[in-house]
């Protein structure tokens, strides 16, 4: 079972489908020869989600569930793949199962840091884990505004830095200035727009879901 990672698929400027990524990974693969390129974006950060839509429809969800290298050299799990099963709080692989969604990285803390964490439940590894998502559940709004801010603005400037305003729509963007974005946008394909301003502001109306070209 794949994750729901949500991300939104554009055909130059008209939205193509929105949903979960192998839904979306499916539809564009189904539509292929549009005339203008596909980009396909992250709905939490804006980032543009590389795609390999070689294949059967199999394939191309086998891709996106298999590990894939980082630069340190480990492997982690590609956009929407599944976590391992197998893997318990701590960290360690159940006997037989492969290893994923858990990466190894360097921490350096005091002793006295260390000896906490060892004598919390589950040990350092879980403990730490939860910390984490404790935090990200209690993000500073100030955090979340400019978390939204940089998400639509890598969208805008990967599909309309060309478009006019764009400019006077940045600065309005992290300006947090809503009305001026608006204004400065007015212009811009319907479809760019309402997505620059779900990202920046929150979703005022749900997208067409699965909406591919003729």
């Amino acid at each position: 079972m794949f994750q729901t990672t949500l991300c939104t698929a554009f055909t130059g400027p008209r939205l193509m489908s929105s949903g979960p990524l192998p839904e979306v990974a499916l539809a564009i693969a189904r539509a292929a020869g549009t005339a203008d390129p596909v980009l396909v974006f992250d709905d939490a950060t804006g980032r543009v989600i590389d795609l390999d839509l070689r294949g059967s429809d199999a394939e191309i969800l086998e891709r996106l569930a298999t590990p894939a290298k980082t630069p340190e050299g480990r492997y982690r799990p590609k956009a929407g793949a599944a976590p391992d099963a197998g893997a318990t709080e701590d960290g360690q692989r159940g006997r037989g199962r492969p290893k994923l969604g858990v990466v190894a990285r360097e921490v350096t803390l005091l002793p006295r840091q260390w000896e906490w964490l060892a004598a919390q439940p589950g040990g350092a590894s879980a403990t730490l884990r939860r910390l984490v998502d404790d935090a990200r559940k209690t993000v500073h709004p100030r955090q979340q505004r400019r978390a939204a801010q940089e998400a639509a603005y890598r969208f805008i400037h990967a599909i309309a830095g060309d478009l006019p305003g764009y400019e006077e729509a940045t600065r309005a963007l992290f300006a947090d200035d809503r009305p001026a974005m608006e204004e400065r946008i007015a212009a811009w394909p319907e479809d760019v727009r309402a997505y620059a301003l779900r990202l920046a502001f929150g979703p005022s109306a749900p997208p067409d879901q699965d909406r591919t070209t003729g």
